[in-house]
């Protein structure tokens, strides 16, 4: 299994999705080695066998320098691309940078990578040298493994350079895409082609939802009988309920996520203005980081409301579960969510939830409140209901709670055992 994070160095909910798929996997009798391109050593390793890229030299290929580029067929991305040039141009660029790729890599065999497994400004090189060192170890280890695991497109590359040099099948499993991150005329093209590359290499592909499937059958092209859909849970082992003191009496709404377009941070903040005009004993959090973050700072500004809000910065662990604690709603108004997890932490933890319809958990949550993430007045509506009708809060609270409960990642991961004899099968 191919990932890029796992927990507790996460920035996302793919960590997170990972940790708890590996222990359902572990408890239907699939034995896992994940491999990730950075690993710390504090990972939790008691259902996994975790495998660091950076500990790995690319010196065990049976196959020549050369034929092994000509396998995995992996163009290492250099991070000055050359967006325009001429046909002939571009095949001559191509071919001298497969030369000095040949060149360098013989120079460079036996080396190992240091990955710094984050999203930086070197991510796309970071990307291509993970397929070489991936499928290295998918070499190393080919009379152990039935089946390859990839997660999200960082990963879809080492994928299909393991499959073609093990000649095992390959699930690939889209936890996101271009299409969720960007609107259709800013999506980059760059990461567009590696998740078509590896939806058309894989055996099957697994969605998060069906949102997500219907975004990889009509956007990308896949044949609906490849797609899959495996709806995420939430691993709730290990938390406790904790007892935090507030500092103030209001009521407190929470948004807890990236700041980013996807999330749809500046519709909470306009439902937030709606709010507080009816109802000024409330206080917003926005818990997390990104790139919306300071233009948020300035929105709230110029609305008038920043003595109601609040700016916590990225949070982790045992801080997200305190505030949940301290919250009396969660809201999700994301624009385009495959799946969204935090939604049924918050649940978990007796937290009545508002999520948009745009999101994919939407399909499996009968006891969170739907919005469409544009309808601000409608989110303004829930919010207000919420923290005025105690008799609402607490059914949403207690139904909620009961409802995520049911979603186990043992059962989430019985389906992708499916998925594997399948391919396997096949």
């Amino acid at each position: 299994m191919f990932g890029w994070e796992f927990p507790p160095h996460i920035a996302g909910g793919l960590g997170t999705a990972c940790y708890g798929m590996t222990k359902g996997l572990a408890a239907n009798g699939v034995e896992v080695l994940f491999v990730m391109p950075s690993a710390s050593g504090d990972e939790d390793q008691s259902a996994v066998r975790i495998i660091n890229a950076s500990d790995v030299p690319v010196d065990t290929m049976s196959t020549t320098v050369d034929e092994f580029l000509g396998k995995v067929q992996f163009v290492h991305i250099g991070s000055n691309m050359i967006p325009y040039v001429d046909p002939q141009d571009f095949t001559t660029m191509v071919e001298e940078e497969r030369k000095r790729q040949v060149k360098n890599f013989r120079v460079q065999y036996g080396q190992k990578y240091k990955f710094s497994g984050k999203y930086g400004s070197n991510l796309m090189e970071e990307v291509a040298r993970y397929a070489m060192v991936g499928a290295t170890i998918a070499l190393q280890h080919k009379d152990e493994i039935d089946v390859i695991h990839a997660h999200d497109w960082l990963t879809y590359l080492a994928g299909i350079g393991a499959k073609q040099l093990t000649g095992k099948p390959l699930v690939v499993h889209v936890h996101a895409t271009s299409f969720d991150r960007a609107s259709d005329d800013k999506i980059d093209t760059r990461v567009y082609d590696l998740e078509k590359k590896g939806m058309e290499a894989a055996d099957k592909v697994i969605a998060v939802s069906d949102l997500t499937r219907n975004i990889v059958i009509n956007k990308y092209g896949i044949s609906p009988d490849k797609v899959v859909t495996v709806h995420n849970a939430v691993d709730f082992s290990g938390r406790e309920n904790l007892e935090v003191e507030r500092g103030v009496r209001d009521k407190v709404v929470t948004f807890l996520g990236r700041v980013t377009y996807q999330k749809g941070p500046e519709y909470f903040i306009e439902a937030a203005a709606k709010v507080l005009k009816r109802c000024p004993h409330v206080r917003f959090v926005m818990a997390g980081n990104g790139d919306m973050l300071n233009r948020c700072i300035r929105h709230v500004a110029r609305l008038g409301i920043s003595d109601r809000f609040h700016f916590t910065g990225f949070l982790r662990g045992k801080e997200v579960q305190k505030m949940f604690a301290l919250s009396d709603v969660y809201v999700m108004p994301s624009i385009s969510e495959p799946f969204g997890i935090s939604p049924l932490e918050a649940m978990q933890t007796y937290v009545p939830s508002i999520i948009s319809k745009q999101s994919g958990c939407a399909e499996v949550l009968k006891y969170a409140l739907k919005v469409d993430f544009w309808d601000v007045d409608a989110m303004a509506d829930a919010i207000y209901g919420l923290i005025n009708y105690p008799a609402i809060a607490a059914l949403a609270s207690r139904c909620g709670h009961d409802e995520v409960n049911a979603l186990k990642w043992n059962n989430a991961a019985a389906k992708v055992r499916n998925v594997y004899e399948s391919v396997i099968n096949k």
